[in-house]
């Protein structure tokens, strides 16, 4: 969660040098890269099923990734991350089979707290971007579980990335190419590295130590983290309001998740 915060932190410091979908493009482009040196993915050895749900978690990825950076550009990254993280409190909350309207009443005293509508101040369109991001990453949570079921290993990680980075060239390579300089492509190699690669690699090595439910608790404090990285990184002082509102989703996340088990998957033999 730091290595992802760290590494949006930075890549606000590029928006006077790229768009905010140039930068999201450019961390695609080179974790997509990098997936497909270190794993050497073999698409021919899955099913098709398995294939298919790596296409379009990688289109996924691209989506959510472009929609966070843009919101970003107009709020700031505490509030950006706990409007995406509604989200996965979503997820948790459709699984869950307890407080099943206490999570979601919470979650919203947040928002309003968090964006205040009753002073206009929030930026609108940013609140769309985010909220459009948290749909993208309730999507990537039930794609990356049902690729997990399919594809052994990382092999799904390194087709989706991949795939990523193609849908993000389309849509946002035209208009960045004219920006790049040797040095932002270097920072991109190093955002990159920093967001997504190094996270992705560390939540598998998490999740094989930690069972689903202690995992999916310890993600419901990335909004806090995603406060103190705005604050120290970024100058971001955030308002009584906006503290309020983060941890009612991040208290909401974490009781959702502690009602919102998953129940085992049979796992497959052959």
């Amino acid at each position: 969660m730091l290595c992802v915060q760290l590494g949006l932190a930075v890549s606000v410091g590029l928006f006077d040098r790229l768009p905010p979908e140039g930068v999201a493009w450019l961390r695609l482009a080179w974790a997509g890269l990098l997936m497909l040196v270190i794993v050497r993915p073999r698409p021919w050895a899955m099913s098709r099923s398995g294939l298919w749900a790596c296409v379009v978690l990688g289109a996924v990825t691209a989506g959510m990734t472009m929609l966070f950076m843009a919101a970003v550009a107009r709020l700031p990254l505490g509030t950006t991350s706990a409007l995406e993280f509604l989200g996965p409190l979503g997820v948790a909350v459709a699984r869950g089979r307890g407080g099943r309207k206490l999570w979601p009443v919470l979650a919203a005293v947040g928002v309003v707290a968090l964006t205040e509508p009753w002073h206009g101040a929030v930026d609108p369109v940013g609140v769309a971007y985010a909220l459009g991001a948290a749909v993208g990453w309730a999507a990537y949570i039930l794609l990356t579980q049902r690729v997990g079921d399919e594809v052994s290993g990382v092999r799904g990680l390194a087709i989706s990335m991949p795939v990523g980075a193609l849908v993000a060239t389309a849509i946002a390579g035209p208009a960045s190419f004219g920006h790049l300089t040797w040095e932002l492509v270097a920072a991109g190699l190093g955002l990159a590295v920093l967001l997504p690669t190094v996270p992705f690699a560390l939540e598998m090595l998490a999740l094989r130590r930690l069972t689903t439910a202690a995992f999916g608790t310890l993600m419901c404090l990335e909004p806090a983290i995603a406060l103190v990285i705005g604050l120290i990184a970024l100058g971001q002082v955030p308002g009584p309001s906006a503290v309020l509102g983060i941890a009612c989703v991040v208290v909401a996340g974490i009781g959702a998740e502690r009602t919102g088990r998953r129940r085992p998957v049979p796992v497959q033999v052959g």
